[in-house]
């Protein structure tokens, strides 16, 4: 396992407050690290084209009963109808894990039904009707591998104006990067359109570096040789694992102080660890070293 190195307090001040994603196959993962995440955790819950609607319920009423904040991923383009939307947010609603959720776009190349992306679940007007307060979109500091940047920016634009008229509060939530620069340049940009939402930037918690450049592939992030020597390991050395220490400290020192940003972690390597870096990361603020 990755440990914590020493945190500086805007460090630990970035950390402290963190969300976590899971999937609809962590409820055992989930119950072995709730004694050490923080009550009131925001927990994503995926909508993976591998779980079914039981699975990702069952996921938010074990994030709500475990004492976190559910927050459902709404993949666009696998809903086949408005009926099925409705469904979803009806069961969700039953175990009390709609206030939050995240509207996404997915993965599908063609849409199942009547909605391409986002902004269409968020324009459908159904959300509230059952009892959706806060909606997170997605956010892409370093690209989108199918989408060109003018598209992206326009779709967060139209998005986060389509919360504001429906009364709804918006927070963004990016994909996970190795590399600081992208995502402080992304966020001085997110600013300069007037966007004032919250931004939770994507980390990868700690996990076994192959693992790491597997879903950095996956998801077209940028792992050449320069940026994840940033981060700290080497696509020279894949054994063992690393922590997201170096981009955290170094994300915290070019962030402006007033910066309204936290950290949401993509649990690669497990939530028990995730929450353990986490805990170790902001205790040494105040002790001066891992416990």
């Amino acid at each position: 396992m990755a440990h914590a190195s020493p945190a500086s307090p805007s460090a630990a001040a970035l950390v402290d407050g963190f969300s976590l994603e899971m999937t609809g196959k962590d409820v055992a993962g989930l119950h072995e690290a709730r004694a050490i995440i923080p009550r009131g955790t925001k927990i994503n819950v995926t909508f993976l084209g591998n779980e079914d609607l039981e699975m990702r319920v069952a996921a938010a009423r074990a994030v709500k009963e475990s004492g976190f904040v559910p927050v459902p991923h709404i993949s666009a383009r696998r809903l086949e109808s408005p009926a099925q939307l409705e469904e979803f947010l009806g069961r969700l609603h039953e175990v009390g894990a709609t206030e939050h959720v995240f509207a996404v776009g997915g993965d599908p190349a063609d849409p199942a039904g009547p909605y391409p992306d986002a902004l269409s679940l968020i324009q459908s007007g159904l959300l509230q009707q059952y009892g959706v307060r806060e909606v997170s979109i997605a956010g892409y500091p370093e690209g989108h591998p199918d989408i060109a940047d003018d598209v992206l920016w326009r779709h967060l634009d139209e998005k986060a104006l389509a919360l504001a008229q429906q009364g709804l509060d918006a927070v963004i939530l990016t994909q996970f990067a190795f590399d600081t620069e992208p995502v402080v340049d992304w966020i001085a940009a997110v600013r300069e359109r007037s966007i004032d939402a919250p931004i939770r930037v994507g980390t990868p918690g700690p996990a076994g570096i192959k693992r790491l450049i597997s879903f950095a592939r996956r998801f077209g992030v940028g792992a050449n040789a320069m940026i994840v020597k940033k981060y700290g390991f080497s696509l020279t050395n894949l054994m063992g694992t690393a922590g997201p220490d170096r981009f955290v400290s170094d994300l915290a020192e070019q962030l402006p102080a007033a910066a309204t940003v936290k950290l949401h972690f993509y649990t690669f390597g497990g939530l028990l660890a995730t929450a353990q870096w986490a805990r170790e990361f902001v205790a040494a603020e105040y002790s001066g070293a891992v416990q």
